[in-house]
């Protein structure tokens, strides 16, 4: 398949980084609970035929076992890549907002109901350089993958997240210790960018590396900060994508080795790597 136009070539990830090569099978998930979060839902389903033991920072595809792709207009007709933002037991769980067709149908399931995947996929989280403490930073929907790295590194592990409202910030509770919140409009937290709370937290502890997660213009900025203080940071780019293992071309980004797909070689990449996170 030829890469999109103005794309020459797709280069090799590091050999350090694992990347998935091809496809796992679909398979049917029974979905066993399912929790609102403010504005957003939590479902979670139990993944009985799938890998126990999915890293941090990787997503799934996901659609329904019903009636996806079966409307007037066919929509939804391809799966939507998510971040899970927990896993306990085999029960994975996925954080969302229904602001389409596809996650609107995702919103509709309930216990019992069949939830399709195929994951996990792409290059999760690494481990801090040596010396360096991780603060966690997530923006909007993009709290979910750091949720489950919370849980990894310990609760101890300060995050600092922001939201449009309070009720969006409903999200926060997903996480073991108390975050602080920043919201557009004030209503919860501090009316500030969560990029403000960065700033301060950098300002009292440079030794911090960043493990950042939200919209392209979040990243952007956080990217732009870490590049100034001089402080590594990991982000968990968005792209939209309809396979999930490299065969479309559709989630290109440009880095200063060349293109790269995010859902091989990604989503998580080093800021440094990256001209930009727009």
């Amino acid at each position: 398949m030829e890469p999109p136009a103005g794309v020459s070539s797709v280069s090799a990830p590091p050999r350090s980084e694992p990347r998935t090569l091809a496809p796992p099978e679909r398979r049917t998930a029974e979905v066993t609970r399912v929790e609102r979060l403010g504005a957003y839902q939590l479902i979670a389903a139990r993944d009985t035929e799938g890998p126990a033991d999915p890293q941090p920072g990787q997503f799934y595809m996901l659609s329904t076992a019903e009636r996806w792709g079966g409307g007037a207009d066919e929509r939804p007709y391809l799966p939507r890549a998510f971040s899970f933002a927990r896993i306990q037991s085999g029960e994975l769980s996925f954080l969302l907002e229904a602001i389409g067709p596809g996650t609107a149908r995702l919103a509709e399931l309930a216990p019992g109901e069949g939830l399709d995947l195929v994951g996990p996929l792409g290059v999760g989280w690494r481990p801090p350089p040596e010396g360096r403490r991780p603060l966690l930073v997530g923006g909007g929907i993009g709290t979910a993958p750091l949720v489950c790295l919370q849980d990894e590194l310990g609760p101890a592990v300060p995050a600092l997240l922001g939201f449009r409202s309070a009720a969006h910030a409903e999200a926060a509770a997903l996480f073991a210790a108390e975050p602080a919140v920043a919201t557009d409009d004030g209503s919860r937290g501090r009316q500030a960018l969560v990029t403000d709370l960065l700033r301060e937290q950098l300002d009292r502890d440079p030794e911090a590396a960043v493990f950042a997660c939200g919209p392209p213009a979040m990243l952007e900025a956080v990217r732009a900060l870490c590049a100034e203080l001089a402080v590594p940071a990991q982000l968990a780019l968005e792209s939209g994508m309809a396979c999930g293992f490299g065969a479309c071309f559709g989630c290109v980004v440009a880095t200063i080795d060349g293109y790269v797909r995010l859902c091989l070689d990604g989503p998580v990449l080093d800021a440094d790597r990256l001209e930009s996170a727009l």
